[in-house]
C-alpha cells in the first residue's frame, strides 16, 4: 500500500476485529449457531497469531506514517 493513511486505517480495524474475536464470545456463539461448534477448539491457534500479526502491522503503520509526515513536513520540500 502506497499511502500509509490506508495502511494504518486497515491494520487498526483488523486489529479491532480480532481482538473482538478474541476476547468475546461473538465467534464461538457465530460458530455454534451454524453448526461449527467443534472448531472452536482451534480458535486460538488462529486468533492469537492473527491478534500478533495485526498489532505488528499497526506499529508499522504507524511508524510508517511518521516517517511519511517527517518527510513531507520539512521545510526544504515546501516551495
Amino acid at each position: 500500500m502506497a499511502n500509509p493513511k490506508t495502511l494504518l486505517r486497515v491494520s487498526v480495524i483488523g486489529t479491532v476485529l480480532v481482538a473482538l474475536c478474541c476476547f468475546t464470545p461473538i465467534l464461538v456463539v457465530l460458530l455454534g449457531t451454524l453448526g461449527l461448534a467443534a472448531l472452536t477448539g482451534y480458535l486460538d491457534y488462529v486468533l492469537l497469531p492473527a491478534l500478533v500479526f495485526f498489532i505488528g502491522l499497526t506499529c508499522y503503520a504507524v511508524w510508517r506514517k511518521k516517517k511519511h509526515d517527517a518527510c513531507c513536513d520539512s521545510p526544504s520540500t515546501k516551495e
